[in-house]
């Protein structure tokens, strides 16, 4: 398998990825616009609905971070090597600073 073949593979995957958390997002609102009515309407004095909204709703931001993070950024190995770049670069620049 070439790079191109490889780089095709991997915005495949990628558009994959956001169209099925854009699926199960525009499926969330949906389905909680319509349980909310329908608490509403038979039984306002009893809240419910708010139970689905909110375990589902952790679900998809779950799905979200791993979509638009990535798996493993979030202080994983790419944010440690950033983070390690960004300390040797204040320290070479301080000591360009004060040389001894």
């Amino acid at each position: 398998m070439n790079e191109q073949d490889r780089s095709y593979e991997e915005a495949r995957k990628r558009v994959q990825e956001l169209r099925s958390f854009y699926r199960n997002l525009i499926t969330y609102l949906i389905i909680n616009t319509v349980l909310v009515i329908i608490n509403l309407v038979t039984n306002p004095d009893h809240l419910w609905f708010y139970w689905v909204t909110v375990f589902w709703g952790i679900g998809l931001l779950m799905q979200a971070m791993t979509v638009f993070l990535g798996k493993g950024r979030l202080l994983g190995r790419e944010w440690e090597e950033k983070q390690i770049k960004k300390i040797m670069d204040r320290q070479n620049s301080s000591t360009e600073d004060n040389p001894e």
